[in-house]
C-alpha cells in the first residue's frame, strides 16, 4: 500500500467519527459518500478472494469491517457475469462504489402499505448503472436490484449502517408479489 493511500482503517476510523455525530441521514450519507470513494479505489483491502461467488447464488460478499455491535458494516460484493440479486432492501442507509466492471442497479419504490406479511407490490422507478469510481447513495427504506450484464465478474464496495444479518431486510420477487426475509453470508477477507 502506498504511504498516501487511504486505507480501511482510516476510513472505518472516519465513519466512526461520523456517525458519532448527531446528523440526519441525508447529511451523513453525504459525508459518507467521498471517503468510500476514496477508500474503495484505493488498492490496500482488494484480494483474489473478493472475486470468489457462490455459482448458485451469481453473487459473493467478502466481509472487510464489521463493529461488534453491528452499527457499522463494510463489504466488497462480487457478480458472476450474467447475474445479480433480485429486489432488496437494506433495512438501513448504504453507499455503494463501483471498482471493477459495471453493474445495473435498478430502483424499485413499495406501492403497497406494507401490512400484509409475505406481500410486496413493487413499481419500477430507475435504472443506472454503476462503473468504477461511482458512488450510489440509497437511504433506509431504498430498494433496488443489481444485475451484471458483462462478461465478466463485478466488484463493488459496500457500507451499511448497520450489519445486514441484524436488519430485518427483505428480498421482494416484484412480478409474483412475494417478500421474504434476506439474510447473506459472507466471507473472510485475505
Amino acid at each position: 500500500m502506498a504511504a498516501d493511500e487511504y486505507g480501511l482503517e482510516a476510513f472505518v476510523s472516519d465513519v466512526r467519527r461520523i456517525m458519532s455525530q448527531p446528523l440526519d441521514e441525508p447529511s451523513l450519507l453525504a459525508q459518507v459518500a467521498p471517503l468510500a470513494r476514496r477508500a474503495a479505489l484505493a488498492s490496500g483491502w482488494r484480494s483474489e478472494v473478493n472475486y470468489i461467488a457462490d455459482p448458485q447464488l451469481g453473487f459473493g460478499t467478502t466481509l472487510l469491517h464489521a463493529e461488534a455491535d453491528h452499527s457499522l458494516f463494510v463489504v466488497a460484493d462480487c457478480w458472476l457475469a450474467g447475474r445479480g440479486v433480485n429486489a432488496h432492501d437494506h433495512g438501513t442507509w448504504a453507499v455503494v462504489v463501483g471498482v471493477d466492471g459495471r453493474e445495473k442497479n435498478i430502483h424499485w419504490q413499495r406501492v403497497d402499505d406494507g401490512t400484509q406479511a409475505g406481500y410486496a407490490e413493487l413499481r419500477k422507478v430507475r435504472e443506472e448503472t454503476l462503473a468504477e469510481g461511482d458512488v450510489l447513495t440509497m437511504p433506509t427504506g431504498a430498494i433496488h436490484s443489481v444485475l451484471n450484464e458483462t462478461a465478466n465478474t463485478t466488484l463493488s464496495f459496500h457500507v451499511y449502517g448497520r450489519h445486514l444479518n441484524h436488519t430485518g431486510r427483505s428480498q421482494f420477487d416484484p412480478e409474483k408479489k412475494v417478500e421474504k426475509p434476506f439474510i447473506i453470508e459472507t466471507q473472510q477477507s485475505g
